[in-house]
């Protein structure tokens, strides 16, 4: 196996077309390392993004957060700019593993392995975040709906490359929250995770956004089950129909950590609880 460490973003990606058969594309390792620790890749070529400068930036520029694909997630969880306006993304950061797969592993590696069962991309999803590509046909911005096909599965074409997160500031400063359940090791993969935010006018909710993620295959939003808090206070009845419509309206999956069914019941708890936080400020 050879190990390549381009310097440019241009030349990773020829490299890339090079091998597209027979390469695989580590940044910071904690996924890849473990697929080739099992047996279940085992390529020719393994193209390292670690010394391509710019790649790893956390900033503000024309009203949009942009993270660069090689920011650590433990750096995006630290951000003070992530904390002070997206404070879901810092929780879904926070909680990936621990301190040390937090130091290692990125934004950008995270989303182009397509784990189902992650933190961040339910936040994102959320968050109405662009994921920016680039390949040899140009530089391209792709939804989180769009990128993510199921598990390990992305729309990304072989050329591409993942550079970044793109999140519009929002106007109004909404109230969020992100809520993880598992049933096991608090460092485990999560069973579900509720990203959520909400706006109020006094009692009325004025707009909700709600993603689950790690119970489906993909991050789901029900945008008609969302609409259901709009225009109205969210007593625990109103609380209970949109927790009933998400559990009702997304196929949750089967695993070595739950059940379909048992994850069904984690989602309708687990909206009640972080709704009713949001609610009650």
């Amino acid at each position: 196996m050879r190990f390549l460490q381009p310097g440019t973003l241009e030349e990773a990606i020829s490299t890339r077309v090079d091998n597209p058969e027979q390469s695989v594309i580590i940044a910071g390792g904690t996924a890849v390392v473990l697929m080739l620790q099992h047996g279940l890749i085992a390529p020719e070529v393994l193209i390292s993004l670690e010394k391509i400068p710019g790649l790893d930036s956390i900033r503000i520029e024309d009203n949009r957060l942009h993270i660069g694909a090689l920011a650590k997630l433990g750096d995006v969880a630290d951000s003070r700019l992530v904390r002070q306006y997206f404070p879901a993304l810092f929780a879904a950061c926070a909680a990936v593993g621990n301190v040390r797969v937090r130091n290692q592993a990125t934004l950008g590696g995270n989303l182009a392995e397509a784990d189902y069962a992650s933190d961040p991309p339910a936040a994102l999803m959320m968050l109405d975040a662009l994921v920016e590509v680039k390949g040899i046909s140009g530089t391209r911005q792709i939804s989180l709906p769009d990128l993510l096909l199921g598990f390990l599965t992305t729309t990304l074409e072989p050329d591409e490359l993942i550079t970044g997160v793109i999140i519009p500031i929002p106007t109004e400063q909404p109230r969020m929250a992100y809520l993880r359940y598992n049933n096991r090791s608090s460092e485990d993969r999560p069973c579900v995770g509720i990203a959520a935010s909400a706006t109020f006018n006094d009692a009325i909710c004025t707009g909700l956004r709600l993603t689950v993620g790690a119970a489906c295959e993909i991050p789901t939003r029900l945008s008609e089950i969302e609409a259901l808090a709009v225009g109205s206070p969210l007593t625990d009845t109103r609380i209970h129909e949109i927790a009933e419509g998400y559990a009702a309206g997304i196929e949750t999956i089967d695993d070595l950590q739950s059940s379909a069914w048992y994850r069904t019941q984690m989602i309708r708890v687990h909206i009640q609880r972080v709704l009713k936080g949001l609610r009650d400020g």
